[in-house]
C-alpha cells in the first residue's frame, strides 16, 4: 500500500506550488519526497520496539509530534502536517474526507549543504563549530525539564540504555577479541556508573534531565542562508529524547571525533560549556561520549547481520570496531596539567588558550566569561573602571576562586585546564598554583606579550566587533600595566615566554607541553 500511495504522490498536478521534479528518499522508517521547493515525509507502518508507527493514528501523531520538536530549533523548515485524502490510486493532499495517510511538509534544501557534506569536502570551519555551541547551548537552556518523579528523571533511567547497549551487542559478537574488548568497556562502564551515582541523582535533581534534541550529529545539521540550521530530533521514543543535556551534546562530540575531527570536538565541548556554565557535568562526558558510541556501534551490527554479501560484511564488522575502538579510547587514562595566562587585556591571551583546547584537549575557563556568570554586566555608568562594580577587589577574588573551583572540579575529571585571565598580581597566581599542587598535576604560567601598539589595535578591532566578554578599555590597559606585580623567581621558573604576534612561539609552547606530557 504504502509504495503504491508513494508512486502515485509524484503527481505535479497534486501540489499547490510549482514541482521541479520528484526525488524519493527512503530511510529504515520513513520516506521523503522532494519536489524541489518542498519536502514531503511520510512515515512507514513499521515496528521496530523503541517505535511503532504501524497505525494511522500513530503515523498522524507522531508526525505532529515532529512538526512540534523541530519547530523549536528550525521554525522556517518544518511547515505543516497534512492529511492525505482520497484513495491509494487517486490520493489528494490536504483535501476534503477522510483522512488515509499524513505528511509533514518542510521547506526542502540542497542535501550538499548538510554539514556532512560540507566536511566531507572539507570546508567545515570554526565559524560551524562555533555556531553549533552557542545554538546547542541556547537550546539546551530553553528547554523545559523534565519534572522530579517522572520515571525517566532518575539515574536509573540515564544508565538503562547503557546496559543494554551490552546486551543487545554480545549476542551478534563471534570473535574472541570482540567479545574481551565488550568485556572490559562493560567493566568500565560499571565502575564509572557506581563511582558517579552521586552526580547521576544531582543532574536529576538540579533539572538537567530535558526535552533534548536526542540525535546531535553533522548528518542533522544544515546551512540555510549560511547559518547553522539542526533539524530532524527524536519524536517517536521519549527515552531517547528525554535525557541529560550533556549527552545530547556529547553525540556531537563523539561524532565530529568519529569524523576524525579532534580539534573541532573539543572546541565544540568548550564553546558549550562557556556558554551553559555546565562545568559540573566535566566528570559525565567520557561516560556519555562512550555511550553514544556504543549505540553507533551496536547499529552497525544490526546491519551486519541483515548483509549476506562477505565483502559489504567486512566493511560493516569494520564499522562497529571502530566505534568500539572510539568508546574504548574513552577509558583511557589522559596526563593532565594546569596552566595560566599572565599578561594585560587584548595581548592574546584568549587565542593562545584556545590554541591549547584544539591542539591539547585542555579546557579553557575565561574569566571574563565566570566574571558575568557570578555577577552579571558591568553597569554602564561603571565601564572601564577596575575598581567599581563587577570589577572591585571583591568580585575579582570571587571571580578567581570561581575560575579554580572549575579548575579543580575539571582536573579531578581527567581534563587539562587553561584560565584565561590577566593574573597580574602575584595571589591568584600563588592560588591557582595550589590546585595544580592538591590535584597533582603540572603547573605552568604562560607569559603573554605583544608590542603595545598591536594590544591597542586588537582592542580597537574587539570593541568595533562587538561580542567580546571583556570590558577592557586602553585606559584599563594602561593601569594594568602600571600596577601589575611581577612574577617571582620561583614563578619564573614555571613560566613559558609567548609572543602571541608570532604563530611559530604558540607552536613551539604547544611542542613542550606535549614533550613534558607525551601522552596529550
Amino acid at each position: 500500500m504504502s509504495q503504491a500511495l508513494i508512486a502515485a504522490l509524484q503527481n505535479p498536478a497534486l501540489y499547490p506550488h510549482p514541482v521541479d521534479g520528484f526525488k524519493v528518499i527512503e530511510t529504515h522508517i520513513s520516506w521523503v519526497i522532494l519536489t524541489g521547493r518542498h519536502a514531503y515525509k511520510m512515515k512507514k507502518p513499521v515496528d521496530f520496539g523503541f517505535l511503532d508507527f504501524t497505525t494511522l493514528s500513530a503515523r498522524k501523531h507522531f508526525c505532529e509530534e515532529e512538526l512540534r520538536l523541530n519547530q523549536r530549533m528550525a521554525p522556517a523548515l518544518y511547515l505543516q502536517v497534512l492529511p492525505v485524502t482520497g484513495s491509494i490510486e487517486a490520493p489528494s493532499i490536504d483535501g476534503d474526507g477522510e483522512p488515509i495517510e499524513y505528511l509533514l511538509q518542510m521547506s526542502e534544501f540542497p542535501q550538499s549543504q548538510l554539514l556532512a557534506e560540507v566536511q566531507a569536502r572539507g570546508e567545515l570551519g570554526d565559524a560551524h563549530i562555533d555556531a553549533l555551541a552557542e545554538q546547542i547551548a541556547r537550546f539546551h537552556m530553553e528547554i523545559p525539564q523534565v519534572p522530579t518523579g517522572h520515571p525517566l528523571n532518575s539515574a536509573d533511567a540515564i544508565v538503562a540504555p547503557m546496559r543494554q547497549n551490552f546486551e543487545q551487542i554480545r549476542p551478534l559478537l563471534n570473535e574472541p577479541g570482540d567479545l574481551q574488548q565488550l568485556d572490559a568497556l562493560m567493566d568500565w562502564t560499571e565502575t564509572s556508573i557506581a563511582r558517579l551515582q552521586p552526580l547521576l541523582e544531582a543532574r536529576c535533581q538540579g533539572g538537567f534531565i530535558r526535552e533534548c534534541h536526542g540525535d546531535l550529529h553533522l548528518g542533522n545539521a544544515t546551512l540555510i542562508d549560511d547559518k547553522v540550521v539542526l533539524f530532524d530530533c527524536i519524536e517517536f521514543n521519549e527515552p531517547f529524547r528525554l535525557i541529560d543535556i550533556a549527552s545530547d551534546a556529547a553525540f556531537l562530540a563523539m561524532d565530529l571525533e568519529d569524523r576524525g575531527l579532534k580539534c573541532q570536538a573539543r572546541r565544540f565541548i568548550n564553546g558549550w560549556l562557556e556558554h551553559t556554565g555546565d562545568y559540573a557535568a566535566l566528570e559525565l562526558l567520557n561516560l556519555y561520549k562512550a555511550y553514544r558510541a556504543l549505540v553507533r556501534a551496536k547499529i552497525s551490527l544490526f546491519r551486519l547481520h541483515q548483509e549476506q554479501d562477505p565483502v559489504q560484511r567486512r566493511v560493516v564488522l569494520r564499522q562497529y570496531r571502530s566505534y568500539a575502538n572510539l568508546a574504548e579510547s574513552y577509558s583511557a587514562i589522559p596526563s593532565r596539567f594546569l596552566a595560566i595566562t599572565h599578561g594585560v587585556s587584548a595581548v592574546g591571551k584568549s587565542g593562545v588558550a584556545l590554541r591549547l583546547v584544539e591542539a591539547l584537549g585542555a579546557l579553557r575557563l575565561r574569566s571574563d566569561i565566570e566574571r558575568k556568570r557570578l555577577f552579571g554586566a558591568q553597569a554602564t555608568t561603571a565601564v572601564g573602571q577596575l575598581d567599581r562594580g563587577i570589577y572591585d577587589a571583591a568580585s575579582t577574588e570571587a571571580t578567581y576562586r570561581r575560575l579554580h573551583e572549575i579548575a579543580e572540579r575539571a582536573l579531578n575529571a581527567g581534563f587539562s585546564v587553561v584560565i584565561d585571565a590577566t593574573y597580574l598580581k602575584q595571589q591568584p597566581r600563588q592560588a591557582a598554583w595550589q590546585v595544580a599542587e592538591a590535584t597533582g598535576v603540572p603547573f605552568m604560567i604562560i607569559d603573554c606579550h605583544a608590542p603595545d601598539a598591536v594590544i591597542a589595535e586588537w582592542l580597537s578591532q574587539r570593541q568595533a566587533q562587538g561580542g567580546d566578554p571583556s570590558d577592557a578599555t586602553l585606559e584599563v590597559i594602561e593601569s594594568q600595566q602600571r600596577n601589575r606585580e611581577p612574577l617571582t623567581d620561583d614563578e619564573r621558573l614555571l613560566a613559558r615566554r609567548v609572543d602571541t604576534l608570532d604563530a611559530s612561539s604558540l607552536d613551539e609552547l604547544v611542542a613542550a607541553i606535549r614533550t613534558k606530557l607525551p601522552g596529550l
